[in-house]
């Protein structure tokens, strides 16, 4: 693993200077990372604040960085975004960090513990008297606590690799989530509304999705976004439908309005267009309970143009029956002063109007939010909260009386519910080349609609399941068997779950159910997959109907792998493709490293593998999906679409041919090709060739004082045998790798890098015939968007990888049709090769094994020797190992990192599962032990000497 870009920010605030708005992160990269852009100098517009880890902070936030795994967050150390002038009296942010356990006060007891998530040590005895305190904090505190559980789950004696997986987060992604909570405006020429609507936001990059529901009023027709000074920055039209859910995405979010949204300076804005035009608006907020929310609801009232409402976020204890609550009230308190107001309310639970809980507290004016916690939910209640029959009312008391209400239903999203299921994800997993692909749909009765699909087994299946995660090796937890319901004529099951338990729906949205299927030849299971969402991402693909399936199985002749995977694809009216692919199960060098990612292409083309003419790239992607629009399609290709001769294709590095495969077939009108699209396919080619028009361009890259669109690929002036691309921002330069020859004769052209066959000075035996009728332009490679001259070999160039050193292409003369094989690498003698550098194609034996011969041969395809690694301020030799030292936390002993040519691993030390109810941990120990089992060590020490190894 890299090392995290949190802790490069840490490591730097102590050495580096601080600049507004560029992460300080990026003075440390190695460099092994890819080259960053040049940037011209930023305007002095937007906010300021401290960039930290790749996270915007405001000035005089605090916060306990999180550096990532293995490390995890220091609670020792507390940083500030101090507020600093500079000489021309603009303000910017600076980052302060200092270790706070020196501020620990002295525990007033002989054996003080330390709690998980604290810095200072406390009594036992306090233990109990915490619960008693503020409830509504803990209640807040547990949403934010919630999601570090599963770092416990890290030592397993089974597989589920998915489980442990960091790619939900995204490849190179950080996540970060949003709400707003929509209420009639006052004030304004429209009458206020009892409208409530509820917007939930997913910020990944500069690409920002939401999902919104609404009541009390009609289908909206446009979505304003407001920036902080009241203009519209985006606006949505609402495409005409049925459905209570409006889902878009605003894509390419300009940085100055991207720190207004982490600053939480963004309205937004929703109207419809009906005769009784209503308009709600609402602030958007950030939240730490919405990554834990699995129930939601909509507070509404029943008065007329009340012009309140709120919205409530709930979730379920991981091992208790306690309903944690947090509801975000708008419009329910009238006042207008400046003093803050205490103002009582009473919080009810309500089945068919009986009232089943109550709770009374005070709220503020300035402050209304409030949580609490239901505890010890009985069974009917729990069963009519997976129904969606539990009313939750908030109402003020006193003589203005006002309330709000609504219905607890499971959380509602844009996103989609699937998983794909692969024999590398199994319990015990294989490499059998079938897929398993999987569709729910959750409704507010709690009823589960699911859609259930198989191939390429290696036998009948004989179990179909929604599970459990097991605590034990081959101890499966079924909690629905689905096997009735499967057909073995079209591999599908289809039918619906009606009997959702609340606690099963907790952990449907919490990512933490699977679904396994079992085979007369793997009886545990050979197919499983994590059910999680998928997010939302604006493109047009149907994502409600069975995924096609990939599988190594399609391949000809088969792939015998443990990946899988499965894709939407649509045609739109223009005749452009959209794209989802997602693929699981891949092979991992080592299964905890954060930095195992997917290195695959994908491309779809005709099914007939002998001719490649109209076969195209889609993307080049790490992680575990792939997305897009393909827009300049051939009519041939699109034929093969509407017939089902065409395929998705996804290849690795360990199968360049291809890993996993699925036949596509997509209807479409577009037997004329592209000629309606003409117009603006050409003006795109102007628009991205202008220069002033590339300067306004988030993604357009800065290199050697020229602006580069997003997607180009030129060849740099300092070096011809250099080739870079721009991937939004980002310059990656790699090195041309100059493919065998297999003339006696060559040529170095001067226009060119690698050399040439030299054709006039072969014997006239070793030319090919067909070079009498070659194309007379040579092939165009879509890799790297250059021409090729006929007869030339060179090695594919695919963004944002480099060069693909297990593949060779060949310009062919005399169709000018580009032909790409496989290298075959040359038997070994050695019994353990290696492969000298990650981006080789082929191992060696080792220095010690090889023959003279085989050093005397030189391969022009293996790139140099390992490569050091960068950690902080240190380098270290490949293989070496070391305890990564951290500013104001000193030498982390618990962590062992090490350097894998030229890329920065690190780990945890794993720590036995213990099942004591008292835990502790002592000074200079990396796992946690139960207090019991010290007791008689203990009693053999001394008073003084237990005191004074427990005080730090």
């Amino acid at each position: 693993m890299l090392a995290p870009r949190a802790l490069r920010s840490l490591l730097c605030v102590l050495s580096c200077a601080w600049w507004p708005h560029t992460g300080a992160a990026s003075r440390l990269k190695s460099a092994a990372l890819p080259i960053q852009s040049e940037r011209e100098p930023l305007p002095s517009k937007g906010l300021t604040g401290c960039s930290f880890g790749g996270r915007f902070y405001s000035l005089e936030d605090t916060w306990h960085p999180d550096l990532g795994e293995p490390f995890g967050v220091m609670h020792c150390v507390q940083c500030y975004c101090e507020s600093q002038k500079s000489r021309r009296g603009k303000v910017f942010g600076k980052v302060n960090c200092r270790n706070i356990k020196q501020d620990c006060p002295d525990p007033d007891c002989d054996d003080p513990v330390l709690l998980p998530g604290h810095c200072c040590k406390s009594c036992p005895q306090g233990l109990g008297d915490r619960k008693q305190t503020d409830s509504a904090l803990d209640s807040f505190e547990y949403f934010h606590e919630k999601g570090k559980q599963k770092e416990g789950d890290l030592h397993k004696s089974y597989n589920d690799r998915s489980y442990l997986s960091s790619e939900d987060v995204g490849p190179g992604e950080s996540r970060t989530d949003f709400v707003a909570v929509l209420t009639g405006v006052t004030g304004s020429w429209l009458p206020s509304s009892s409208a409530v609507a509820r917007v939930r936001f997913v910020l990944t990059r500069n690409s920002l999705a939401f999902s919104i529901t609404y009541q009390k009023m009609g289908r909206p027709s446009k979505i304003v976004f407001l920036d902080s000074d009241g203009t519209t920055a985006f606006e949505y039209r609402v495409p005409r439908g049925q459905s209570d859910m409006i889902c878009g995405v605003w894509k390419n979010m300009a940085k100055p309005l991207l720190r207004q949204l982490q600053s939480e300076q963004m309205r937004i804005s929703m109207t419809t267009s009906t005769s009784r035009r209503e308009e709600v608006e609402g602030k958007i907020i950030k939240h730490r309970a919405l990554f834990a929310e699995t129930f939601s609801s909509i507070l509404t009232s029943e008065e007329e143009n009340s012009g309140m409402g709120g919205i409530a976020m709930l979730t379920l204890s991981d091992s208790e029956n306690n309903l944690h609550f947090i509801l975000i009230l708008q419009g329910l308190i009238k006042h207008k002063g400046k003093d803050s107001l205490l103002v009582p309310i009473r919080v009810q639970l309500v089945y068919r109007q009986h009232i089943l809980r109550e709770i009374r507290a005070n709220i503020t004016s300035h402050d209304p939010d409030f949580a609490e916690v239901l505890t010890d939910l009985n069974s009917r209640e729990l069963f009519w909260l997976s129904r969606g029959q539990l009313e939750i009312t908030v109402a003020t008391e006193g003589p203005d009386t006002r309330q709000i209400s609504g219905f607890i239903t499971g959380r509602k999203s844009c996103d989609t519910i699937q998983s794909v299921m692969s024999s590398g994800d199994a319990l015990t997993p294989g490499k059998t080349g079938g897929v398993g692909s999987a569709v729910f749909s959750l409704h507010d009765n709690g009823t589960l609609d699911y859609q259930v699909q198989v191939a390429g087994l290696s036998s009948d299946v004989v179990g179909l399941s929604i599970e459990l995660k097991p605590r034990r090796r081959n101890k499966r937890s079924v909690l629905y068997d689905l096997t009735p319901e499967y057909s073995k004529a079209t591999g599908q099951a289809v039918g619906s779950w009606s009997r959702l338990e609340a606690r099963h729906i907790h952990m449907l949205l919490q990512n933490e159910l699977f679904i396994n299927v079992a085979t007369v030849h793997s009886q545990e299971g050979e197919l499983r997959g994590l059910i999680k969402a998928l997010p939302y991402s604006g493109l047009e693909a149907p994502r409600h109907e069975l995924p096609i399936p990939l599988a190594g199985h399609f391949i000809s002749p088969p792939v015998k792998t443990g990946a899988s995977g499965h894709a939407w694809v649509s045609v739109d009216k223009q005749c452009h493709l959209h794209y989802e692919i997602v693929v699981a199960g891949l092979s991992r060098a080592d299964d905890i490293s954060m930095n195992a990612h997917l290195h695959g292409l994908a491309e779809i083309g005709e099914m007939d593998d002998s001719s490649t003419s109209h076969r195209r790239l889609l993307t080049g992607f790490y992680g575990s999906q792939a997305q897009g629009v393909l827009k300049d399609i051939s009519p041939e290709l699109l034929q093969h679409l509407a017939q089902g001769t065409a395929f998705i294709q996804v290849s690795t590095k360990m199968n360049p041919g291809g890993e996993i495969r699925g036949r596509v077939h997509v209807p479409n009108n577009c037997e004329s090709g592209m000629k309606a699209d003409t117009d603006e396919l050409e003006f795109d080619d102007v628009f991205q060739m202008d220069p002033e028009e590339l300067k306004k361009d988030p993604h357009t890259c800065f290199f050697e004082n020229q602006h580069h669109a997003h997607g180009s690929r030129w060849t740099p002036n300092y070096d011809k045998c250099s080739s870079c691309s721009c991937q939004k921002r980002t310059v990656i330069c790699d090195p041309v790798i100059c493919p065998v020859l297999s003339c006696s004769k060559t040529i170095q052209p001067d226009d060119k890098c690698c050399p040439v066959c030299d054709e006039k000075r072969e014997p006239r035996d070793m030319k090919a015939p067909e070079r009498v009728e070659e194309h007379p332009e040579g092939c165009y490679f879509e890799g790297d968007q250059k021409m090729h001259a006929p007869g030339t070999t060179w090695h594919p160039f695919v963004p944002p990888f480099g060069y693909i050193k297990c593949a060779v292409c060949t310009c062919k003369g005399s169709t000018g049709e580009v032909h790409c094989e496989k290298v075959m690498c040359p038997a070994l003698t050695c019994s353990q090769p290696v492969r000298r550098n990650p981006s080789d194609c082929c191992k060696e034996c080792p220095d010690e094994d090889r023959t003279p011969a085989g050093m005397e041969h030189s391969d022009m395809m293996q790139a140099d020797g390992p490569r050091h690694c960068k950690f902080g301020k240190n380098y270290y030799q490949n293989s070496d190992s070391w305890h990564p030292w951290v500013p104001l936390v000193g030498e982390m002993k618990c962590i062992n990192c090490w350097c894998d040519h030229g890329v920065t691993k690190c780990q945890r030390k794993q720590c036995p599962i213990i099942t004591c109810s008292n835990i502790t941990r002592t000074d200079g120990s990396c796992c946690p032990e139960c207090v019991d089992d010290r007791d008689d060590d203990d009693l053999m020490l001394k008073a003084p000497e237990k005191r004074r190894t427990s005080r730090h």
